[in-house]
């Protein structure tokens, strides 16, 4: 019996993505777990993003999983298990480094590193990019460029949202092509509902656990239904683990990072039930066809710095 959310609009299928990170790689983390113990903490990303894809299998859901090359280089399997049952592998760079702590050469150098790592392993071509923590903001906007001289033809790192880490809320919230010096890429921004002047998110994430599962099913809804656009949303591995080891961060990292874990995959078989998912790979074919059926004409970011 198909669900009233998927009967909406049934010619809107929205997008579902993974970022395959560790427990201890999340930024909240950054100062309290110094990456040379990395190596040396309990890792439970293989054992986690398993559980996700046999649920995407459950589900008949084909996803995209934006790898970290850290994870990459110590668990190739998962990499290679991804794509073997029919997803999507993109980058989620090397080191979960945010891009504005970061001098361009290093980027440059992450995001190779990482694209590298993950075609080796996978044997395909890895054409999408997302920052950690959505970190290509006002100061970071170089990485654009840095992005398409290394290959990348999609990025998922704008969020188009008012937050203390990242966003730029001026964006446009659905998917848009970025022309630069160097070539044109396409933007994929995690979803967001419009409510008066203000953007407010529904992409997933902490947005997903923390607030009650009705306001992300009346975001998507408004986005299917209102605007006729797919949803972008958002995961991670260790946000179906209640049981992962404790880190201690400052109280808003930790009711951030920790706040319903027990209740993650249970909203998530709500979410697959109610709408319909594929990978952000078929978003960004039919954006980039509307694109071409517009005359391919790329525009410049909807703002000036």
């Amino acid at each position: 019996m198909s669900s009233p959310a998927a009967a909406c609009d049934s010619r809107v299928v929205n997008a579902m993505s993974v970022d395959v990170e560790d427990y201890f790689h999340v930024s909240v983390f950054d100062g309290v777990v110094p990456r040379a113990t990395w190596d040396g903490l309990e890792s439970r990303v293989m054992s986690n993003t398993s559980r996700q894809l046999d649920l995407f299998d459950e589900f008949s859901v084909r996803s995209t999983f934006f790898v970290l090359g850290w994870v990459a280089e110590r668990h190739p399997d998962l990499v290679r298990d991804i794509a073997r049952r029919g997803h999507e592998v993109a980058s989620h760079g090397y080191a979960h480094r945010l891009i504005y702590d970061q001098t361009l050469p290093a980027f440059r150098q992450d995001i190779r590193r990482a694209k590298k790592l993950l075609e080796d392993v996978c044997g395909r071509r890895v054409v999408g990019y997302r920052a950690p923590s959505y970190s290509i903001t006002p100061r970071s906007l170089w990485a654009l460029d840095v992005l398409l001289e290394e290959g990348y033809e999609y990025d998922s790192s704008i969020f188009p949202i008012r937050h203390d880490r990242y966003g730029i809320a001026v964006s446009d919230r659905h998917p848009y092509l970025i022309n630069r010096k160097v070539g044109s890429l396409l933007e994929v921004p995690g979803s967001t509902t419009k409510l008066g002047p203000f953007n407010l998110p529904v992409a997933g994430g902490g947005y997903f656990r923390i607030l009650p599962y009705w306001w992300t099913k009346w975001g998507i809804e408004r986005v299917n239904r209102i605007e006729s656009r797919p949803a972008i949303f958002y995961l991670h591995p260790w946000e179906i683990d209640p049981d992962q080891p404790r880190l201690h961060a400052g109280r808003l990292g930790q009711f951030r990072h920790y706040r319903n874990l027990d209740q993650t995959e249970s909203r998530l078989r709500r979410l697959l039930t109610d709408f319909r998912f594929n990978a952000v790979d078929v978003v960004v074919a039919r954006a980039l066809a509307m694109a071409q059926m517009d005359g391919g004409v790329a525009f410049p970011l909807p703002y000036a710095w």
